[in-house]
């Protein structure tokens, strides 16, 4: 009796020493529990890429399409649906076609001159949309004067200008009249301004020297051209200046046919 005695209480010795030995594991461990549940609980955030796809780079309506040398305008006597005259100063003898832009980029035009006014800044049309019919005659003036193929570096043939989309615009200013749609533009306070603050409103410079390789045009710091402020603020981001390197598109200075 008395040796079952003994081993009873060894045994009840051994119980109390494991129940204080689990007891501590469970509060050593118990810190890091949360931990391991907020991580498996804790959703995942990953930066959507930008959908290139989002709009069309063919249909000429669309704010992405591509127009250049080797990509016309599909059909070449495209009208865009509705034309509007922007709320913006224009040049005082500007043509009936020439005063209007498509009812698209409108409003994206109008506020960026009313930021600009606000900066000290005056812009002004100088050339809006422009008819198949339109820029057929103003190429053939540059063909006469100039000859073809330095026309071909300033002027767009007829079907291939961006401006008969009614999403391209020359832009110009106050401050040096003699500048507008002239390579000095860029160096006046209006070109700067354009030229530094475009893409926040949804415009590019679409022409540019350094990419002249690439667009198949001159150097046009006044020429600026409706994108949407999604894709020009992400080629900002990239620092992409062509829609043809951005999207991957064939340009060049000889036209497709």
């Amino acid at each position: 009796m008395r040796l079952r005695g003994i081993i009873i209480s060894i045994l009840a010795a051994m119980l109390v020493v494991l129940a204080v030995t689990i007891a501590k594991d469970n509060t050593a461990s118990a810190p890091n529990a949360p931990l391991t549940n907020q991580s498996n609980n804790t959703p995942k955030t990953t930066q959507a890429s930008f959908d290139k796809h989002h709009y069309s780079t063919t249909d000429p309506s669309s704010i992405w399409v591509v127009v250049n040398k080797q990509h016309p305008l599909n059909p070449k006597t495209y009208t865009p649906a509705t034309l509007v005259v922007p709320k913006i100063p224009a040049r005082s003898n500007i043509t009936g076609d020439e005063s209007l832009v498509s009812s698209v980029m409108a409003p994206a035009l109008e506020q960026m001159a009313t930021a600009a006014k606000k900066d000290g800044i005056t812009l002004t049309l100088q050339s809006g949309y422009r008819s198949y019919n339109f820029q057929l005659n103003l190429y053939n003036l540059y063909v006469k004067n100039d000859g073809q193929t330095q026309a071909d570096q300033e002027s767009a043939r007829p079907g291939y200008s961006e401006h008969q989309t009614g999403l391209a615009a020359d832009l110009g200013g106050v401050t040096n009249p003699s500048c507008n749609v002239a390579q000095c533009f860029i160096n006046t306070p209006e070109g700067k301004w354009l030229a530094a603050n475009a893409y926040h409103y949804g415009f590019i410079i679409r022409y540019t020297t350094a990419e002249q390789p690439v667009t198949g045009y001159e150097d046009e710091p006044w020429h600026v051209r409706y994108i949407g402020t999604d894709l020009s603020q992400e080629m900002h981001k990239e620092g992409i200046t062509t829609l043809e390197e951005f999207f991957g598109v064939t340009g060049g200075t000889t036209y497709a046919n």
